[in-house]
């Protein structure tokens, strides 16, 4: 057991928690090869069965679960310290694994990798889109750059703008459907239930009757595209809306809809030489670009 690497470990606990192979895959960002072939090495060298291999997937045996017992709150303590070692990191070589949304992607990002990445040829950035916090505490990612009026507490950064948003039509939209008063009056494009935790969603359920909603998208870039093909009125990103010129502000934005846009890292890593350079460089970028982000409020 000695001579035992704690990837394998890992690799173990991985698969008891996931009950598949493919699911640590993912979970641990290697291939399935890789994990088939660690756990073999492990069984074999501890000359025991850790899994019943099961039509439903990898069920632990006896000596598995009581294998998982001794290992309970070790891979935390091997994670902590191996953010702690990552913070004696010197070098701008390595990966920065940075996660965002397809809105930002949209409107901000793009060109902000493509500059750093020709500034530090030796880091590798991969960038993970979705709407959720990925765990920064057990390395899903190093930098997260979100929209958030609530960053988690365990982690540190800085406010670099808000995001503002107003009501927008198109132009043909505008041209077939009269101003009428109150909103209410036309067809709206909405966030659908995945969104529904968005300002704006509670905004328009409060606003805009079921009857006159025209369509539910479960991307803000989606709902921009529909409304710029003339399905309705909708309560856009400014920063995406703003960006087509078939678009027309209809109103100017609505600031208790306002969501601050956060550069944030786990307190382990922010002082990692290839972290330390990203988050500087997108923060100043992020801030600089006033024509996209409003300043962050009280300032």
């Amino acid at each position: 057991m000695q001579d035992t690497d704690w990837d394998d470990f890992r690799v173990f606990l991985a698969v008891g928690q996931a009950g598949s192979l493919s699911g640590a895959a993912r979970q641990l960002g290697v291939n399935h090869s890789t994990v088939l072939r660690r756990l073999g090495a492990l069984e074999a060298r501890m000359a025991v069965r850790l899994f019943d291999r099961l039509p439903a997937g990898y069920a632990m045996t006896l000596a598995g679960e009581a294998l998982r017992e001794r290992l309970r709150g070790v891979g935390e303590q091997i994670d902590a310290a191996q953010r702690h070692l990552m913070g004696l990191d010197l070098r701008l070589t390595g990966v920065i694994r940075i996660t965002s949304t397809d809105t930002f992607m949209a409107g901000l990002l793009g060109p902000i990798l493509a500059d750093f990445r020709a500034l530090h040829p030796g880091i590798e950035l991969q960038v993970v889109m979705n709407n959720l916090f990925l765990s920064l505490t057990k390395r899903e990612a190093d930098v997260a750059i979100r929209p958030t009026n609530a960053p988690p507490d365990h982690l540190v950064g800085r406010r670099a703008g808000r995001l503002q948003t107003a009501v927008y039509a198109s132009k043909a939209y505008l041209a077939k459907h009269p101003a009428k008063t109150p909103l209410a009056a036309y067809d709206w494009v909405a966030p659908d239930e995945g969104l529904s935790h968005l300002m704006q969603a509670k905004w328009l359920g409060e606003q805009v009757p079921p009857a006159r909603i025209a369509a539910r998208v479960d991307s803000l870039v989606g709902m921009t595209q529909l409304v710029k093909r003339g399905l309705g009125l909708g309560m856009l990103l400014c920063m995406l809306a703003d960006a087509e010129d078939e678009l027309v502000q209809v109103e100017p934005p609505r600031e208790a809809l306002d969501t601050q846009v956060w550069v944030l890292t786990h307190p382990d890593l922010k002082e990692v030489a290839r972290i330390k350079a990203f988050t500087d460089f997108a923060y100043a970028r992020l801030v600089a670009d006033t024509k996209v982000l409003a300043m962050p409020s009280g300032r």
